[in-house]
């Protein structure tokens, strides 16, 4: 009785949120939260970067706004 969260109230949250977002747009969000702390580790591990480092990070940043415009024209259809 004392304990504030039990599994049933987690499993509780965990559908609530699952019926209300979707499995694909947390599917997503994960993909998305671990790009970034693994573009974050990177950024720490390299410390300074050149010219020649920063090239390939503008890529990869443009490709991934085409694929997220891609996906909002896909669900808004």
């Amino acid at each position: 009785m004392g304990d504030l969260f039990t599994i049933q109230h987690l499993l509780l949250i965990l559908l609530i949120v699952v019926l209300v977002f979707g499995t694909k747009k947390l599917r997503n969000i994960g993909a998305d939260l671990g790009g970034a702390v693994k573009s974050f580790k990177e950024g720490m591990s390299s410390g300074g970067t050149t010219t020649e480092d920063k090239k390939p990070l503008e890529q990869n940043n443009t490709a991934s706004t085409t694929a997220d415009v891609n996906a909002r024209d896909k669900s808004h259809s």
